[in-house]
């Protein structure tokens, strides 16, 4: 009988050493970086204050390196084959995707995020960055065809979809009342750090 137990007891403390070291390298993980979307309330120092879209109040330390770039509308004619874009995109009624919002890469992000990604703008969304390898113009708004390293996607883009481009920005855009999106991550303190920020310009509010 005790050889028994001890049979049973050897693959018990198997499986809790195994877990136990999972658990270990999850927390081991740096903290995957989130978004907060919203408007900017005040600059103290390297202290960024937003109103989140959800209407929270939130406290962002800006790092050192921090990089802001602006974000400015551009027509849906500046959509070219060959262009490098991002799209966030959601399944239309027939299961083809349908932009949300579209942003034109300059030639020097080409490549930036290549992919395409589950996205948290809204429910069931995507975020594609890839080529354009095909335009086509309808009367209601533009179809895509995109590539990526893994794969393609036909987009339909409604001519009202909102198309925007980065341009250069500075902390010194950053004031209250601009529109901002900064990327964060959460510190072992609880506290919230980011080291980037994307700013509308003239009041846009980033559409991604």
């Amino acid at each position: 009988m005790p050889v028994r137990r001890s049979t049973f007891t050897r693959p018990l403390v198997a499986v809790a050493m195994v877990a136990a070291s999972s658990l270990y390298a999850i927390a081991q993980q740096p903290p995957s970086p989130s978004r907060v979307r919203g408007t900017v309330e005040s600059v103290d120092g390297d202290v960024l204050a937003v109103k989140s879209r959800g209407g929270e109040d939130v406290k962002l330390h800006m790092t050192g390196d921090l990089r802001v770039v602006g974000i400015t509308r551009i027509s849906l004619s500046d959509i070219k084959v060959g262009s490098f874009i991002g799209t966030t995109t959601v399944p239309g009624p027939d299961g083809s995707q349908s932009a949300v919002e579209v942003h034109v890469f300059p030639e020097n992000m080409r490549g930036t995020g290549e992919g395409s990604r589950p996205y948290d703008l809204r429910p069931n969304s995507t975020m594609t960055n890839a080529t354009v390898a095909e335009s086509v113009v309808g009367n209601d708004g533009h179809t895509l065809l995109v590539k990526y390293k893994d794969g393609e996607k036909k987009v339909s883009v409604p001519a009202e979809t909102p198309v925007v481009t980065y341009v250069s920005a500075d902390k010194s855009d950053l004031k209250a009342g601009a529109k901002v999106i900064a990327f964060t991550k959460k510190l072992p303190d609880g506290s919230l750090e980011t080291d980037r920020v994307s700013v509308g310009r003239d009041g846009l509010t980033p559409p991604m």
